[in-house]
């Protein structure tokens, strides 16, 4: 495990960069709101796409302090600037600049995935929301994307489903919006977690490349 530190403007950003031998592309995690690097349920999807030689960086979008502050939680304009930051570290740094880049959102990190996503353009190659709120990156966001996205949404996450679908509605970049069977918001119903990190880590083995 490598423990990082991101500049992101006037703060510090901790993470965990972790690079299989050989990998051909790294994914970056935006926690959802409350969350942080040690996001259980994204610390296990991370896992899985180390297991097929994905590298994946987990890092706090907010400081401790700024954590404190629940309307920064929802800042999705901060949350997306901090997440290009830690994008261009990485196309900084020369172990990973090679690399292909793709995002992987919860909750509200999936809005700040897909803002980022949009402005990058070509430079993000794949990007994956589970449980998410892509409705939060606003209209023109989602028309603008281009990487391909897979929105992962548990069939018993009532009102989410909806938010989901209106947001792929207005998206016009290839794109797949997959319900999990008996899964709620967070994923906890028993094989829930591990048939989402599976849709993950094909749509990121199939566009990072």
């Amino acid at each position: 495990m490598n423990a990082v530190k991101i500049p992101a403007g006037s703060v510090e950003l901790s993470g965990e960069l972790i690079l299989p031998s050989a990998s051909s592309g790294v994914v970056l995690f935006a926690h959802g709101s409350g969350s942080s690097r040690f996001s259980p349920r994204n610390t296990f999807v991370a896992n899985v796409l180390q297991q097929q030689g994905i590298g994946t960086l987990l890092f706090d979008l907010l400081t401790r302090a700024e954590d404190q502050d629940y309307a920064m939680r929802f800042d999705i304009d901060l949350l997306t600037r901090r997440l290009l930051d830690a994008t261009a570290w990485l196309q900084a740094k020369p172990e990973t600049k090679a690399l292909h880049i793709g995002y992987f959102g919860a909750s509200t990190g999936a809005a700040a995935a897909l803002q980022a996503a949009a402005e990058m353009g070509n430079a993000i190659a794949a990007v994956v929301s589970r449980g998410g709120r892509p409705d939060l990156a606003g209209e023109i966001a989602l028309s603008q994307v281009t990487a391909p996205a897979l929105l992962i949404v548990g069939s018993a996450d009532y009102g989410v489903i909806e938010l989901n679908k209106q947001a792929f509605a207005l998206m016009k970049c290839k794109k797949e919006l997959v319900l999990v069977p008996g899964a709620t918001h967070l994923f906890e119903e028993a094989g829930t977690l591990e048939q989402a990190a599976q849709y993950a880590a094909n749509w990121f083995l199939k566009y990072l490349q």
